[in-house]
């Protein structure tokens, strides 16, 4: 993977996005969510990585979801591998409020083994990715396990993702939105500072 390509990945993955538009056209089924893709100092892996943060606009300091991911690349693809904090209390609001991954070290994380997101550039700096395949990207919900059926695609001015949850044997869809995908508008660019120094040790 070139360094080039790789770098115009990185930025553009780096920012906040909100589906805004999507819930004032359908308040009844979707709410108002942001979304931080927050890139990490290079010491926290030794290598490229984000923190990322999911939040309603009512309570932005008490995301639902949150997670760091460290960037790798090989000639197919641009690799998110998905890791998920032991105390994730403490940085909760980090996505508007980044001094608090200043204290962030790889050896609090915990890897989520088979939820690696596996991202193609399908038009120049326009990329879409899913989870690795095997369905292992388990996650409980509602006291059962299911796997993660997860699907994005962004470029610099949108995102738009769907996650599902389905029974690991009968296959049966568990959860997730039954109105179709979240769609995110760009709010601000997080990743204009980064080059490529920022990616040493991210291809192999």
């Amino acid at each position: 993977m070139r360094q080039s390509s790789l770098l115009g990945f990185a930025k553009t993955l780096a920012a906040h996005y909100s589906n805004k538009a999507q819930a004032q056209k359908d308040p009844i089924n979707f709410a108002r969510i942001n979304i931080y893709f927050r890139p990490l100092l290079w010491d926290v892996f030794q290598g490229p990585g984000y923190y990322s943060e999911q939040s309603y606009d009512y309570a932005p300091w008490r995301p639902y979801r949150q997670g760091v991911h460290k960037l790798l690349a090989n000639k197919e693809a641009f690799i998110l591998e998905n890791y998920s904090l032991q105390e994730p209390k403490r940085f909760a609001g980090a996505g508007f409020y980044p001094d608090l991954l200043n204290h962030l070290c790889a050896d609090t994380l915990l890897p989520r083994r088979g939820c690696a997101m596996h991202f193609k550039e399908v038009k120049p700096n326009q990329y879409r990715g899913q989870v690795e395949p095997g369905n292992n990207c388990l996650v409980p919900r509602n006291n059962t396990m299911t796997y993660l059926v997860s699907e994005v695609e962004f470029d610099e001015k949108i995102w738009i993702s769907r996650d599902r949850g389905f029974d690991p044997k009968t296959h049966e869809q568990l959860w997730g939105s039954k109105h179709g995908p979240l769609h995110f508008q760009r709010i601000v660019n997080l990743g204009d500072h980064l080059n490529e120094s920022w990616l040493r040790s991210a291809s192999h």
